[in-house]
C-alpha cells in the first residue's frame, strides 16, 4: 500500500514538474520575442510582373525582426510612388531598392513611352526629311506624303496625311536634350506614337513614296 502511494506521488510530482518546465519555457520564449527589435518593411501583397508601375494595392507593410532585414529593404510605402519594377517580385517578397527604378529612367524604354492603345512606328529619314535632324523626342510633327503620279511621271503629288503626331524617339535617342551643351548626334530614323490605323497609313505611304516631316511649334502643342 505504501509503495503504491509513493508511485502515485511520483507520477503527480512528475506531471507537475513537466507542467512547470513547459510553462517556464513558454514565458522565456515570449520574453525573447518581446525583447527582439521589430521593424516594418514593404512586401508584395501579390505577384508584381517586371516593368509594372507599383501601386499601393499591390503592397503591404509587415513587421519583421530587425536583425534579419536586408539593408536595401524599403520601409515606407511612399518611397515606391511612381516607381517601376525591374524584375518580377513574388508574393510576400520584400521590396528592395535595386528592384525598382524611377519613371525618368523608364524613358529609355520606348515601349513604356507609347500611349495607351497606340503603336510605335519608325520611319527612315535623311537630313532633309528630318528637318535638318533638328527634331527631338517629345516634339510634335505633321507627316507629309509625296508620290509620283503613275499616269504622269513628271508630276509629284504631295499631301499631309497626319497632323500633330508625337515623336517618341530619334534614332536611339528617347529623352529630349537636357541642355544646349549636349553633344549633337545624327540619326536616320524617327519613331512616332500612332493609332493602329494611322500606323498602317504611314507604313503604306513609306512603301509607295516619300515621307517628310514638318516640325510643329512647341507653343502650339502645349
Amino acid at each position: 500500500m505504501k509503495s503504491k502511494f509513493i508511485l502515485i506521488l511520483a507520477i503527480v510530482m512528475g506531471l507537475m514538474t513537466t507542467f512547470l518546465f513547459f510553462n517556464y519555457m513558454k514565458q522565456f520564449d515570449s520574453e525573447i520575442a518581446i525583447s527582439e527589435s521589430m521593424v516594418e518593411i514593404v512586401v508584395a501583397k501579390e505577384r508584381i510582373p517586371a516593368n509594372t508601375m507599383v501601386q499601393a494595392s499591390m503592397l503591404e507593410v509587415r513587421s519583421v525582426p530587425e536583425q534579419g532585414v536586408h539593408p536595401q529593404a524599403i520601409r515606407n510605402l511612399s518611397e515606391l510612388e511612381g516607381l517601376y519594377v525591374t524584375s518580377p517580385i513574388e508574393v510576400g517578397e520584400a521590396i528592395l531598392e535595386h528592384r525598382v527604378q524611377s519613371s525618368l529612367e523608364e524613358n529609355v524604354f520606348v515601349s513604356r513611352k507609347v500611349s495607351d492603345g497606340h503603336r510605335a512606328v519608325s520611319i527612315g529619314v535623311d537630313f532633309v526629311q528630318s528637318v535638318s535632324t533638328l527634331i527631338e523626342p517629345e516634339d510634335y510633327v505633321d507627316v507629309v506624303f509625296s508620290e509620283i503620279i503613275s499616269t504622269n511621271p513628271n508630276v509629284i503629288k504631295s499631301e499631309q496625311i497626319l497632323t500633330n503626331v508625337r515623336v517618341l524617339a530619334v534614332g536611339t535617342k528617347m529623352i529630349p536634350k537636357s541642355d544646349e551643351s549636349e553633344e549633337y548626334v545624327e540619326y536616320t530614323s524617327v519613331t512616332l506614337d500612332l493609332k493602329p490605323q494611322d500606323a498602317v497609313t504611314v507604313i503604306n505611304a513609306s512603301e509607295r513614296g516619300n515621307i517628310q516631316f514638318t516640325l510643329n511649334s512647341k507653343v502650339a502643342t502645349k
